[in-house]
């Protein structure tokens, strides 16, 4: 399809701005998750070339392109935001920025937030400025999570939050975290409330959890008598439920997406460097070669079911339990990546701890995508909902 005469002059624009903009360095593929940027107030850069790139994107607005100006976004409509991000991977540009502010807490902010919260938060996470993490499993409520018992106390002016969190990816490197709290212990669903507090406030304290790939973002979380100022209750009380819903659907949208974006080198690349060529120029394994051709053509396949998905959501035509389907097949996509890049390393890819493997990390990372399929809802419990909300099967 061409482009409109006035959304190819937005195109021409960008491309210049962007190659003016964007430092070489930031163009180059990232050689593991490690390079991303995540921001916050304890975040050090990698480089000068990273906070000069976050910089430029957030003072555009282009970190969060389709949120509106007033909460620092770059106020794109859908056409120019999808340009947008064409013109960056046309270029090669990494990410400036990732975040749970901008996947889950913005879109939720966005819809359940007062306009007080949306100018104090959105902001601060289209700049990076502010790290947020997801206190929603607990240890006896993961698929379960409306049984969830971490309280919330009404203090008049302020709740007092007592309980656990379990699965906290990266909170202790974060400022802030979005909860789910218990205000009604009579009911389940509908006793439940979304607030927001700092992690530096008293009483809140994590743990790491240490996972076999002997790394992890993952934390236990507790909170002894923490103090949440009432402006800091997103929605209306005991409806955090409403919230927790519609911030879900973003998570695996999120974890969905792994399945086509990747920072890994090319698994053909990887494949020609250890197994080498035939005479014919191909890869001299050609089971693999058959293997990483069927992968890369599923990748391909659903990286335009993930742009049709978007499109379909933007005309409000998406099915809801849409994002159960792209999180299933996105996530068992990234393991099969990673279970190919370990059979093209070869030997070497078992490397756990050299500088030559990067830290081992395609052993490590093989071993993490394990948990792909568990964490944002299990894959039993998207088949299901996908078997019940879009095949409409019968029940048992």
């Amino acid at each position: 399809m061409n482009d409109s005469a006035e959304i190819s002059e937005f195109r021409s624009n960008t491309r210049a701005w962007l190659e003016a903009n964007c430092p070489t360095e930031m163009r180059q593929p990232m050689s593991s998750a490690d390079d991303a940027c995540w921001g916050g107030r304890q975040w050090k850069f990698a480089s000068d070339a990273q906070k000069q790139w976050l910089e430029r994107m957030g003072e555009r607005g282009w970190t969060v392109p389709a949120w509106p100006k007033e909460y620092g976004g770059g106020g794109l409509s859908g056409a120019e935001a999808k340009v947008l991000a064409q013109e960056l991977a046309s270029l090669g540009c990494r990410p400036a920025l990732v975040s749970f502010g901008i996947w889950m807490l913005g879109p939720a902010l966005l819809k359940f937030g007062t306009h007080e919260q949306k100018l104090e938060h959105l902001p601060k996470i289209a700049r990076g400025e502010i790290r947020w993490c997801q206190g929603y499993s607990e240890p006896n409520a993961g698929s379960d999570l409306a049984s969830l018992a971490t309280r919330a106390e009404d203090q008049g002016d302020h709740f007092i939050v007592d309980g656990q969190k379990i699965w906290t990816s990266y909170a202790d490197e974060s400022d802030w975290i979005f909860c789910l709290v218990r205000t009604d212990t009579a009911k389940k669903h509908t006793g439940i409330s979304f607030v927001l507090f700092d992690m530096a406030t008293p009483g809140v304290s994590t743990r790491p959890i240490r996972l076999i790939s002997g790394k992890s973002p993952f934390c236990e979380t507790f909170f002894d008598k923490v103090r949440v100022e009432k402006h800091n209750l997103v929605g209306t009380l005991n409806a955090g439920w409403d919230v927790a819903k519609y911030l879900l659907t973003h998570e695996r949208d999120m974890i969905g997406a792994m399945g086509e974006a990747s920072t890994t080198p090319s698994l053909s690349r990887t494949a020609k460097a250890s197994v080498g060529l035939d005479t014919q120029g191909r890869l001299a394994d050609p089971q693999l070669r058959a293997q990483i051709t069927e992968f890369e053509l599923d990748e391909a396949a659903f990286r335009l079911t993930l742009q049709r998905v978007l499109d379909m959501a933007k005309a409000r035509q998406a099915h809801p339990a849409m994002s159960s389907m792209l999180k299933y097949y996105g996530a068992e996509l990234n393991k099969r990546r990673w279970e190919l890049m370990a059979s093209a390393g070869g030997s070497d890819a078992l490397e756990w701890e050299s500088e030559r493997s990067s830290h081992g990390i395609v052993a490590r990372t093989w071993l993490r995508t394990k948990g792909n399929s568990i964490e944002g809802g299990t894959s039993e419990v998207q088949l299901n909902v996908i078997a019940k909300r879009i095949l409409e099967l019968p029940g048992a």
